[in-house]
């Protein structure tokens, strides 16, 4: 059986699909079965066949098994080139639903329904009851599922709010599953926003699957303006993207002296005062004042290392 992952659902989640429908391939969208119900998604990988398990050895064929492999100490035989049972050779994450069919013309008129009417009836409907309940909640999307077994509402409120009422007269009025799920504002523009400053569609939106914090440091460590309206995402957080080249800038930084240390240098004795990461390179400045860009292969010796670093500047989540 094939296996593939499948981008689907509002906030662009990823899963592993067994898939037994034939010549899938990447960007064809298709209907599968989720633990939320029916959905529509779009293939993201090619599909794989999925490895054989072991064989399930008990009784005196296990004891011989592991008497050959010399493994009588009671754990089981390790056979190369086998994955353990209920593992992809190349996908890790568990098997998380079906892929059924590829989507069909009729399903995209059924989409097209879904989005331009039930959806905007089912937004204005909701922020009527929750006037009418007058709850502390402000109604962000609303995601109707293919298959109608599920309408989630996603919102954002302070703190936690009794919303059971409101679940009450939704699911009345629908005759379905409801969902009430609270986001923060980088999951607001997840699901609203568009295009980034860089001109491209939001990393969130696009492969990002869990979104990770995003420090003051690593703005600093990359040398990026620190102006807040240049490094800010659409949702007002940092930019996730800050992340992407932070290990190799940590990884190149390691392996240059902090600011701050004296070296010696087949050009002279110096303090540090600039870093250049990517050229593996420092500036030093001597004792007459000046200051000279010293290559990593042309220190002699670092006579006082510096304790001082980029101090965090804290987290946004």
């Amino acid at each position: 059986m094939g296996i593939v992952t499948v981008r689907y659902g509002a906030m662009g989640m990823l899963g592993v699909f067994n898939a037994q429908v034939p010549n899938l391939k990447i960007s064809d969208k298709c209907v599968v079965k989720t633990d939320r119900g029916t959905e529509l998604g779009i293939i993201i990988s090619s599909p794989v066949e999925r490895p054989a398990p072991a064989p399930m050895l008990s009784g005196p064929a296990q004891s011989a098994a592991l008497g050959a492999l010399g493994g009588l100490s009671g754990t089981a035989p390790v056979i190369s080139g086998q994955e353990p049972v209920g593992e992809s050779a190349v996908f890790k994450e568990p098997i998380i639903g079906e892929v059924l069919r590829k989507a069909r013309p009729e399903d995209f008129k059924i989409l097209e329904n879904i989005e331009f009417e039930k959806i905007k009836q089912e937004f204005e409907f909701g922020r009527k009851k929750i006037a009418e309940l007058n709850l502390p909640i402000d109604l962000v999307f609303v995601e109707h599922l293919f298959g109608g077994e599920k309408i989630v509402f996603y919102f954002v409120a302070d703190g936690r709010v009794d919303f059971r009422e409101l679940v009450k007269e939704l699911a009345k009025e629908y005759k379905t599953r409801i969902e009430m799920r609270q986001i923060g504002v980088r999951d607001e523009a997840r699901l609203l926003a568009d295009v980034e400053h860089c001109g491209r569609e939001l990393c969130c939106k696009t492969f990002i699957k869990e979104l990770e914090p995003v420090t003051m440091k690593m703005a600093k460590s990359q040398k990026t303006t620190l102006d807040p309206a240049k490094i800010s995402g659409r949702c007002g957080r940092l930019m996730c993207c800050l992340r992407y080249e932070d290990e190799i800038y940590m990884e190149l930084k390691s392996k240059l002296p902090h600011k701050g240390s004296r070296l010696s240098t087949k050009k002279g004795l110096g303090d540090v005062v600039d870093l250049d990461i990517f050229g593996q390179a420092v500036v030093i400045e001597n004792d007459k004042g000046e200051r000279i860009k010293i290559k990593l292969d042309e220190i002699v010796e670092v006579l006082r290392e510096s304790a001082l670093e980029i101090s965090d500047g804290g987290e946004e989540g």
